[in-house]
């Protein structure tokens, strides 16, 4: 109702009940994703490089720890900076969003509960990645600057730990869109009667 409301007052929406014609959320999710991972990879395989040279120059590949390092910072800081736009189209979606009562998904949750906790694990996410960049960028510039090995055991720790988070975390989103229909054009049809096939030309 409140979400039907605000549809009137502000704009038009369209048959995937968004005032434009693809989900921002879901795409900006990608960015986040794919940079952190990449970020902690790198990271990672930086830490690890003793071992990998005898590979990298089997291969003819030249590089250094230092390459890996640079990779991992500034995937991580891109992360950090999309975030924000990502969990923010996330709340204006979720403020549109007209879920199903009675459904329940494959974890047993109803679309309120999981939109509730997706709302959370977002803003939770958005903090730790900003603080995954913060602490990164310490360890860069000061820490460790001077060190072969760029980043702490601790810091890959918390990174991959944030990984499991994050792979929970677009579980509940998946979930929004797979079980729950919400944005997504042929279910938001459905759900008012109307034949998403008349669309398809």
């Amino acid at each position: 109702m409140k979400a039907e409301i605000i549809k009137q007052l502000w704009f038009k929406v369209g048959a995937n009940g968004l005032p434009y014609g693809i989900p921002l959320h879901p795409n900006l999710v990608h960015f986040t994703l794919g940079l952190f991972i990449i970020g902690i990879i790198f990271d990672a395989a930086g830490v690890f490089f003793p071992l990998e040279k005898p590979i990298l120059k089997f291969l003819g590949i030249a590089s250094r720890p230092s390459g890996f390092f640079s990779v991992g910072w500034y995937n991580v800081l891109g992360s950090a900076a999309i975030t924000f736009f990502t969990v923010g189209a996330g709340f204006f979606e979720m403020m549109l969003a007209e879920p199903p009562i009675a459904q329940k998904s494959d974890w047993g949750l109803t679309a309120g509960t999981t939109m509730l906790l997706h709302g959370l694990g977002g803003i939770l996410l958005l903090a730790a990645i900003v603080g995954m960049a913060v602490w990164r960028g310490l360890q860069r510039y000061r820490w460790r600057k001077d060190a072969v090995r760029q980043v702490q055991w601790s810091y890959l720790a918390v990174g991959f730990l944030i990984l499991v988070v994050m792979f929970l975390q677009g579980t509940l989103g998946a979930q929004l869109g797979d079980d729950f229909g919400i944005h997504i054009t042929a279910a938001h049809l459905l759900r008012h009667g109307q034949n998403p096939n008349l669309l398809i030309k």
